[in-house]
Formats: C-alpha cells, structure tokens, sequence
C-alpha cells in the first residue's frame, strides 16, 4: 500500500517536549527508603514508528478532509486496510494495541456509508449502530463523532440511546439518528423487543460496530453472542444485513473470538502499524511489615496502601496519572488516602485527585469524565468502569493495584498512558496473593507469553434457553431460525415447551407469557434488579450495587464507601432491593465470610491420575454469607467478627475436579489430622494460578475441599466456574490441567514462608478464614497426584514428555488441626438453579 506521511508523528508537541521521561519518573519513585528494592523487575518496551498507507478511494473526499482537519493527513496502514474491507462488505475485527487508532479505522468507512446515504431521494438513508460495554464508552465515543463530522453537517446524526437517554429524546433517536451508539443490555432489553419501532432504522442498517469486543467473554461474551444473533435475524427480516466491525485490544485469535461472538466469517487485522513511544514497566512488590496475619503469617503492607502512595507521589511530581484498582471499594480508598496525604503537602492538590466506579449516578460520572478529559484532575483511582469507560489521552502513567486477571487486560489498562505518542510509565503492585507474588518474581509470565484466547459459549444452555424465548418473543421462531441459533436449539426447544413457555403452532414458535422474555434475562449474570444505596437521614440515593454482590458489599453492618465518604449500612432489604446507610468514620473496614457446600449433578468426562480421577461436569453450590470481619485499615488486623442472617443462594454450574485415594495420600505422608489443611491449601493455590491457564480472575471462579466427598467418596477439590451454567473457564482448566497444578506446586514449594501466607495457600476471600491450611501438605499432595498425570493433556495429543516432580520438602513441625466438613473458597455471585429435569433458568 502507497506509503504517506502522517504529520499526527512528525513533531512532538512543545507540552511532550516538557514531560518527563518515565524512565526518570520511576527513579524518582524508587528514590525513598527501600523503595528500590520493591522493584523486582523492569520491562523497557522502545519506541516504535509507524507505517503510512492512503484511504481507499471508495471513501467520500468530505470524510478525508473532516479527518485532515483534525491533524491526521493519513491513515496508519492497518486502518486503511481495515476500511477496505468494511466497504468491500467484510465483516473485520481490528486487534491492534491501545491508541493505535482502531476508532478511526471503522469511523471513516461509516461516516463515508452514512454520507452516501443521506443522498438518497426517499427514505432515511443509511444507517450504523455501535455497541459499547459501558455507557461511559458510548457517550465518549458519540463526543468524538461529533467533533469529526462536524464538516459533514447534518448527513451525519450521532446519538446516544441508553438508560441516562431522556424519555423525551428517545423519540427523536428512533425516527431521525442514522449513527445510534448503545450498549448490549439496551440492544437486549429496550431495542430488539421494540423492533416494530425500529424498523426504519434496523431496514437501513448497514454497519453494526462492536468496540472493545475482547470483553465480552466468559457468560456475559455468551449472551452477547445470542443479542447479536437476535439482531440479525430481526435485520434479515427486514431486508438488511449489516457489516460487522470489531474492535479489540490485541488478542490471541481475534477473528476466531469475533466469528464465535457474531456468528459470521471475521477477517482479522492484527498487524499494528501505529507509532508507539517508550513503555517503562515495573513490578512492584510491597514490603513485608511487622504485623502477623492469620496463624502468625507475615504480612506484606497492601496492594491498596502501596498504590495510594505511589498516586500521591505522582500528583505531586505533576504526573497525570490513573491507578486501576479491582474493587469499589478498593478505588474509593486509594483516593480517600491520596487525598489526605496531599492535603498535608498542599491543599489545593487534594481536590485534583478522585474515585471513578461503576455504581455512581451519570451526573457524577460525567463530571468525573469532564475534569480528567480538562486536566483538572491529576490523579485518578478507578475500577475497570473507567479502563473501557473513556478515551483518556495525556496520561504519563498508569499504576494497577493487583494483576487485572488477565494478560489482555493488563496491557489494555497499561495503554492508557502514552496516548498522545509519549512515553509512558506502567506499575503492576502486587497484591498479597499467590498469582500476584508469582508473577512479579517471574516477569517472564507477562512479558514472554501472548495474551490470552477470549473464552465464550453462546451454545451454553443456560444462555441460549431465554434468548430463545426472547427471539420468539420478537418474531415467532421458525425452523430456518434455527441455524442461525446453533445445534442446540434441537434439544432445548421441547423442554421450553415442556414448561409452558414456548408453544409450537403450525410451524412456528411462540411466547406464552403476558411479560416480556427480555426482562427475564440478565445478560450481565448481577443476579437481579440492582440494590439502591439510600442515605437513610435524608433519603438521597448514593448510588447502586450489584445484586450478586449485595449480601457480601452493603450487610448489615457493613462499611460503604462513596465519593470520599464513608458510610455503615443500616440495614438491607432484600425485597425492596434497598441498602439504608449513614454517614461514620469508623476505623476499620469489613469483609463477609461465608460457607458453601457442593454436590455432582453430572460427570461430563473423567480421566485417571494415577489412582485418583480428573474430572469435569456438572455441579451445583450452595453458599450463605453467614458473618463478617471488621480489619482496621492500612493494617489488616482483625478487630472481631458478627454474624449474620443472610438466605443461602443456588448455583448450577460446570466444574473441574480430582480425587485422591489412600494409597497416594499415605505415598504423600499425609495423615487425617492434616489431611484437610493440604487439601485446602492446594485448592486456594490452584484457583489463585488458574488465570495463568483461563481467561478469568480469581473472582470469576469458586473451589470447595472436602476431605471425604459424598459423591466420591473420597477426598476432593472443586474449582466451578462462579456463573449459571459454566463460563468455560473450568473446561479450560480441565485441559491444561497438567500445567496448570504444576504451576500451583511450584509457587507453594518456591514460597519463602514456613507455614503458608498470602503469597501462596492464603485467599482473600475464603470463607473458613483460612483455617485449616497445611503448605508441606499441600506440596506433596500435589506431587503424587502430579507423578500420576496422564502424558497428553485430556482430550489432546503430541504433548512432549515432562519431567516427575520430587517429593522432597522435609515435615515441620505443625499443629494438629481438625479437617472442616468444608473448606470453601468462594465469592461468585449465586442466583436461583432451575429443578432437576428441567429446561435451564431464566
């Protein structure tokens, strides 16, 4: 393709000329009392120059000059080649990196189709719909189309169609906006089932654009996937079909993920041709203190403590920063301490650093979104609401409280500084976590491996039923329908009208219900209608949480915090949906704990492992959040605990798990009395290195250890995949199992402590706080049920020959305890299961 300059690249601007470089900004970091040592690895990524291409000649001359005018003479080459194939009426999906320009790469080719069809002589002329996960992403993106065709004029109408969009400008968007960007959830529950409504624009469609599309994995990828397929059934119907554009951070197989998200044949642009300055990466270990945790482990000083200090050294040094944090609550506390240390340096730079979350009314976001694109804020903390929320662009760096869970993820939030073409600085800090402990000390894990394959399933069962009811709900389903749903619809189709909520007449099905099938489907899996936080003194809504996440976020008893401030929770109603708070300055935080219990439902598959099994399929948990601990802050210490009375939640989903027999727990030298501590600690372990192996975090998946089983008969550990129906990621771990429980051995045996801690057997979020665990346990276990694994991983075949474990480590001297009945580590969230021999929930 015709090379050209692109004068986006030529100079830098006077205010990069000024920045400092990253690499300076790390040394000033590591200039503090110990702070070098906490650096266990430094990744410098240099800068790159970008390759020029020309637009194809088939896009309008206006949409070239509306580009030019904005600073871009000409296009990278993979946005160029992107364009050809969206007009050539390829559906594409660009997988380059961040800021590497994939907006543009579809904005010119739809702008070009959009002012092409604002000619027509009759009708509404062409028409594209965008998708974005977050609303914030949405109404980012409609700002930046604005501002690029405003030369085209009135050709091009841009508009937001969400649940923030005004009762009395949704009118408008139906009947006059040819450029409509939304979300899935609107697409499922507000624009598919009023398609009659939508006619003229879904008869035009002629694009559907789908931004960051390598989030839509695991169940809510699944939902997804059947949205999209009800969309284009509902085109057919009316005479379209629209050309898909996706746009993807990079991934492991993108056009392989996006033809199993839309269901069509995907070309892929992978080749990144954009510029891109020096990335300084650091790994960032948070000292050891002199606190002791749960049976006198030693404590490292938290991810979130570290991480506010580095954003208060960066607003004070200047340095526009954003640190991502995984939780709420994590993301309000980084900025509450931020805020307080800056308050003692100057006054004025506190207000420059804020929280940025899901679950904050649109006027807060918004605003949030206006200071940082302004440069009043400095310094942000925020959860992954903000990593796929907003175009942010000048940033110097980026600090990630805790590996993101992904290898993907962790580069997309990396990406967010050095948008302008600058240097940037990146800083992961570790958690006090087996996974986040294993990778600092193993750079090569990040920096040496691609990023992960998107995992989905849109034939799941328990996707797929209520899409069905919702598409015949739309349309009546006829047997041509069919292959455009899959190969399961065969088999679900009798039992949806065995219960009454589908009905076949002559040759099509129908909905029998007076509701609508949309709404009995959350694609998200939140588990119901969200909990409104409300200020019991003045009755003002704070904001909303999630409702799988309400019995462990706002109990009774539980401290809440929103925009800097802290509140307890008074009470929850669970009918209502309503959490009662009052503002309180405690000096402790909370966190619930909780029980589970698992029983086999079905064996999908099992394999032998020396004398133990392997085994896969179908299971259902049981959990109840039945306390909470109060931990004073920074430190962690537990204060106390209190108990709750929460109702138990039901889950059926997919899981992997294996058995051990007498014979290899005596060849382990484990004995009953420490038989339920190994067992549990290697199941801690095991779901804390999953990621490595699994597109997911700790947080997408449960595990429960049971000393003797029910069901077996024998000693067992579950890992189950913490979404109805499975999300894939337990299947994956049943097929690498191999690789990954050695894994899991080796970051328990490399482990520097005596008993165990949180770097290796302790979660977070365990429900037995803990209690038993047993590391020497747990590393022989692991290495005679190793000596037993099969040569080719389950399922496969051509796997080279590995080498045997040792069974070395000496037996300290430990406590015996008594093994639970249980020893759960879960916190996924639980909705109702459907009865035995029935069609799946809805």
């Amino acid at each position: 393709m015709p090379m050209a300059k692109n004068h986006r690249s030529d100079q830098p601007s006077a205010d990069a000329v000024s920045r400092l470089a990253p690499g300076t900004i790390l040394d000033r970091l590591a200039a503090g009392p110990s702070r070098a040592s906490r650096i266990t690895h430094t990744e410098h990524l240099p800068p790159r120059e970008g390759r020029h291409a020309v637009w194809p000649d088939r896009i309008r001359a206006e949409v070239i000059a509306a580009v030019q005018a904005c600073g871009i003479a000409h296009p990278w080459a993979h946005q160029a080649r992107a364009a050809e194939h969206a007009l050539d009426g390829d559906s594409v999906v660009v997988a380059t990196g961040t800021a590497s320009g994939k907006s543009l790469a579809y904005l010119v080719p739809v702008l070009s189709t959009l002012l092409d069809g604002s000619e027509a002589p009759n009708g509404r002329g062409a028409t594209a719909l965008y998708l974005a996960p977050t609303k914030a992403l949405a109404a980012d993106q409609c700002r930046s189309v604005k501002e690029l065709s405003q030369p085209l004029g009135t050709a091009v109408r841009p508009a937001v169609y969400d649940g923030d969009t005004p009762v009395e400008e949704r009118e408008w968007v139906r009947q006059y906006a040819n450029y409509v960007l939304t979300n899935p959830d609107m697409l499922h529950r507000g624009i598919l089932p009023s398609h009659a409504r939508w006619s003229s624009f879904l008869r035009s469609l002629k694009y559907v654009v789908i931004d960051e599309c390598h989030t839509y994995r695991g169940v809510f990828g699944s939902h997804v996937a059947q949205v999209l397929r009800r969309l284009r059934r509902l085109c057919a119907r009316y005479g379209a079909s629209p050309v898909f554009l996706l746009a993807s951070a990079t991934a492991a197989q993108p056009s392989v993920a996006a033809g199993r998200l839309t269901g069509l044949p995907v070309v892929e642009v992978a080749d990144d041709a954009s510029p891109r300055g020096e990335v300084v990466f650091a790994l960032w270990e948070p000292p050891l203190t002199e606190m002791q945790g749960e049976k006198g482990a030693p404590v490292r000083r938290t991810a979130t403590a570290e991480t506010a200090d580095l954003l208060t050294d960066l607003a004070v040094q200047g340095v526009r920063s954003v640190a991502f944090v995984r939780s709420r609550r994590g993301a309000e506390l980084i900025s509450v301490i931020a805020q307080e240390r800056l308050a003692e340096v100057d006054r004025s730079l506190a207000r420059r650093v804020a929280a940025y979350r899901g679950g904050y009314l649109p006027e807060e976001r918004r605003a949030l979104e206006q200071a940082l694109h302004s440069g009043e804020l400095l310094g942000l903390a925020a959860t992954t609401a903000l990593e796929l929320g907003i175009d942010v662009s000048g940033l110097d760096a980026v600090v990630i409280a805790g590996y993101p869970g992904t290898r993907a993820s962790l580069w997309q939030q990396a990406g967010r500084a050095g948008r302008a073409g600058q240097g940037a600085l990146a800083i992961l800090v570790a958690r006090d976590d087996p996974l986040d402990t294993f990778l600092v000390h193993h750079p090569e894990a990040l920096f040496q491996q691609p990023v992960e394959s998107t995992v989905l399933d849109p034939d799941n069962p328990y996707v797929l039923a209520p899409h069905l009811c919702a598409a015949a709900a739309e349309l009546p389903l006829t047997d041509e329908d069919l292959d455009l749903f899959g190969p399961a619809c065969e088999e679900l189709l009798p039992q949806l009208e065995a219960a009454k909520l589908l009905r076949r007449r002559t040759k099509a099905w129908h909905w029998t219900r007076r509701e609508r099938a949309a709404d009995l489907t959350d694609i998200r899996g939140e588990g119901g209608r969200p909990v409104q936080v409300v200020e019991a003194g003045t009755g003002r809504l704070l904001g909303t949480v999630d409702a799988g996440a309400a019995h462990t976020s706002v109990h009774e008893g539980a401290v809440h915090l929103h925009q800097g401030r802290t509140y307890l929770v008074r009470s929850l109603d669970l009918e209502d949906s309503v959490a009662l708070v009052e503002e309180a300055s405690p000096s402790y935080s909370t966190i619930a704990r909780d029980t589970t219990s698992i029983s086999i439902l079905e064996t999908d598959t099992e394999v032998p492992w020396g004398d133990g099994r392997l085994c896969y399929g179908s299971v259902e948990v049981t959990n109840q959040v039945v306390s909470f601990l109060r931990r004073r802050l920074i430190t962690g210490e537990v204060l106390g605990e209190t108990k709750l009375d929460l109702p138990p939640r039901t889950l059926r989903t997919r899981a992997v798990w294996w058995t051990v027999t007498e014979d290899q727990l005596d060849a382990a030298r484990i004995n009953p009395e420490i038989l339920g501590g190994a067992l549990h600690a290697a199941e801690h372990a095991s779901i804390g290195l999953l990621p490595l192996f699994a597109t997911c975090d700790r947080w997408d998946i449960g595990g429960v250890s049971i000393p003797l089983h029910p069901d077996t008969l024998l000693p067992t550990v579950f890992v189950y995949d913490g979404h109805p129906g499975g999300a894939g990621f337990a299947e994956r771990a049943f097929h690498t199992a191999r690789e990954w429980l050695t894994a899991t051995r080796e970051a328990i045996a490399s482990c520097e402590c005596d008993a165990g801690c949180p770097s290796c057997i302790q979660s977070p979020k365990c429900g037995n706080g803990n209690d038993p665990l047993h590391k020497r346990g747990a590393v022989r276990l692991l290495t005679v049920l190793l000596r037993g694994a099969p040569e080719e991983k389950p399922g496969e075949r051509g796997v080279q020959e590995r080498e045997e474990p040792e069974l070395e480590e000496p037996e300290a001297a430990q406590r015996p305890v008594k093994p639970p009945a249980r020893a759960p580590e879960t916190d996924p969230a639980l909705g109702p299961s459907p009865a035995p021999g029935g069609p799946p929930a809805l």
